[in-house]
């Protein structure tokens, strides 16, 4: 895994945009302005939301991240060098519940999205 697959994971997503807000080489996906992946600077993995605290701990626990630094509890950081597919579908996950809290009028302007 790296950032060029997350990268690759996150740019056909409707409405998704990349930015680096901090500066440094951060890579920042948002939707709608809100973020739901995101590369440090130092690249060890990324960052992903999750729908609750619960879930994030729940994923902490199975070992499939740990807590994300600078995030909120319901955030996870996923390094890379883990299996592929999971990235994949936490990113997914992580689209889908950012996506989904944004308004009606917004979020009927995307395009679904296709697995």
């Amino acid at each position: 895994m790296s950032r060029e697959l997350v990268n690759e994971i996150c740019a056909p997503l409707p409405g998704a945009e990349c930015n680096d807000p901090w500066g440094g080489g951060h890579d920042a996906w948002k939707i709608g302005g809100k973020m739901f992946a995101t590369i440090g600077a130092n690249g060890v993995g990324v960052s992903v939301k999750t729908a609750n605290i619960e879930t994030a701990q729940m994923l902490i626990d199975a070992g499939v991240g740990i807590k994300a630094p600078y995030f909120h509890k319901s955030w996870i950081l996923i390094p890379f060098g883990g299996d592929a597919e999971e990235l994949r579908h936490r990113i997914l996950v992580s689209y889908d519940t950012v996506r989904a809290g944004l308004t009606k009028k917004f979020q009927a302007s995307l395009a679904p999205r296709v697995e």
